[in-house]
């Protein structure tokens, strides 16, 4: 019973996640230096008229016990909250943060397709995948048709690619030094392909996309953006960097 209790109540950590990257929270006690008591927490969220310091207090006990946040007395009895390791990854103003996957990873348009999928096991794929089941569109169609879930969808994807290109530029060092072109294919907003050619300035370099998602892409020194659908055509370049999954990249020559 306590197991089955554990898996049904576990999302509750991902939501208290989702609402202290919504407040900023980590923001406020990095913009401080130092830990800070609930009451100062409360007073330094914004657009916050009537703010619930109670359930505040229940949500980071949830995060304190997950090592999110680390919690210390003060010589007054009070709880002062500071940031961990971990914490340091929702951080909503600096480069190397996981807070915008987060929020798109808990967006009901991310998360109701999982509620279908008992029907594709049933029924297989042949008349959808689960997203088009819950939608009526596939996911790429949907960041079309959705300018507030294409901002989400880019904005996570950009965060992940920063943190995996650091990976993939020392991995593929001599490589990238041999390259003259490379086209990044599903480059999103261009944000992975940005840290190779900052890294690599010689590099001329093709961001290749659909074209609502690079119509969004913010302007990169050596980098141009071009719209297409990699199932036609893909642009020439010396090489081809593909993300094939989150986490998976790959370079083809």
């Amino acid at each position: 019973q306590v197991e089955i209790w554990r898996y049904m109540t576990c999302f509750t950590d991902s939501v208290a996640l989702k609402s202290v990257i919504e407040l900023r929270i980590a923001d406020i006690i990095d913009r401080y230096g130092k830990p800070l008591s609930l009451s100062q927490i409360v007073e330094n969220i914004d657009d916050a008229p009537s703010p619930d310091a109670s359930l505040l207090q229940r949500v980071m006990r949830v995060m304190v016990r997950r090592k999110i946040f680390s919690a210390e007395q003060s010589e007054t009895g009070e709880t002062l909250y500071g940031l961990t390791r971990a914490s340091k990854w929702i951080l909503r103003d600096t480069k190397m943060t996981l807070a915008p996957m987060l929020l798109l990873e808990n967006h009901p348009i991310h998360l109701n397709p999982a509620h279908y999928i008992s029907e594709i096991i049933r029924e297989g794929t042949k008349n959808g995948t689960a997203f088009f089941k819950c939608h009526g569109h596939e996911q790429f169609e949907m960041t079309g048709l959705d300018p507030e879930y294409n901002r989400l969808f880019n904005e996570g994807m950009v965060c992940t690619a920063r943190v995996v290109s650091k990976a993939v530029i020392t991995g593929y060092k001599d490589g990238f030094n041999q390259i003259k072109s490379l086209v990044d294919v599903g480059g999103g907003i261009g944000g992975s392909l940005s840290e190779i050619v900052r890294a690599y300035p010689h590099i001329n370099a093709i961001n290749f996309d659909l074209p609502h998602v690079v119509a969004t892409a913010p302007k990169y020194d050596g980098i141009t953006h071009v719209g297409g659908d990699m199932f036609v055509s893909i642009p020439d370049a010396d090489a081809i960097y593909m993300k094939v999954s989150k986490t998976i990249n790959t370079i083809s020559y």
